[in-house]
């Protein structure tokens, strides 16, 4: 297959507090050019000091060549994330909450070379808020999408292993991808599935890795030991950029090669 035929995701994981927005500016550009990227998602719940995102940083991702942020569970942590989503299209929450919540879970966008990209937020329901199902949401914003372009990427923001790679099986021959986000852990099973859906149970996260999953580690240790809540405060050593990428044939929107991406 030509590389004229090849259409590259880049997808950087939840990025975590200031800390984890340092790293990602720092290594952004070079993990961009090094991959060929010719589209890049960001995951920016965690941004707005571990929970939620404000208007200044999303606008600020979006200057960087970042095409459109999703997100999570966070994202209604904070007022500001609520106001970035009734105005700025291109900041995502999943997309099954019940209608009437602002904001939406789905876009479809044109890169630079005028290619069309579908984009669709989920979240998960197991050890989660017992939302609306993911499963038949996803699938009817399919539906909807591959009219438009056979390309779609779908981050599936959830705690349960069993209920991302039910999805992933789920979805498999119907979407380009299905990525896995929200446990701060990148898992080593990224695969492309028989009907040609590149798959990753978690991308990781993007911030601090002396941390436990972006937490300052005495503050998580002690609501451990003692069970009592203490103010999240996101940690800032060890910074490490964590995601992924993935090949696609534009044709017909099926993966051909996917890769994590662990940095430095």
């Amino acid at each position: 297959m030509s590389a004229k035929n090849i259409f590259t995701i880049l997808f950087i994981a939840d990025i975590v507090g200031d800390s984890g927005l340092a790293i990602f500016e720092r290594l952004i550009r070079s993990v961009q050019e090094k991959v060929k990227a010719d589209f890049t998602i960001v995951n920016g719940e965690n941004l707005n000091k571990g929970k939620g995102i404000r208007e200044n940083i999303a606008n600020h991702l979006l200057q960087m060549n970042v095409d459109v942020i999703t997100s999570g569970n966070h994202i209604w942590d904070r007022r500001e994330s609520v106001a970035v989503l009734r105005k700025n299209s291109l900041v995502l929450r999943p997309i099954n909450y019940p209608q009437g919540n602002p904001g939406s879970g789905s876009t479809i966008l044109q890169a630079k070379d005028n290619t069309k990209v579908g984009v669709i937020n989920a979240q998960g329901r197991i050890f989660m808020m017992p939302i609306e199902d993911p499963f038949r949401a996803v699938q009817e914003q399919v539906r909807k999408i591959s009219r438009e372009t056979k390309i779609i990427f779908v981050d599936f923001h959830a705690e349960a292993t069993a209920e991302k790679i039910a999805l992933g099986w789920f979805l498999d021959g119907k979407v380009s991808a299905v990525i896995g986000t929200h446990t701060h852990v990148q898992t080593a099973d990224e695969r492309i599935l028989p009907g040609g859906t590149a798959y990753l149970t978690d991308a990781g996260m993007t911030g601090p890795f002396d941390s436990v999953i972006g937490m300052k580690k005495e503050i998580a240790i002690h609501r451990f030991l003692y069970g009592t809540p203490r103010q999240y405060e996101v940690a800032s050593e060890n910074l490490k950029l964590n995601g992924v990428f993935i090949r696609i044939n534009r044709e017909n929107g099926k993966a051909v090669a996917i890769e994590r991406i662990q940095l430095p």
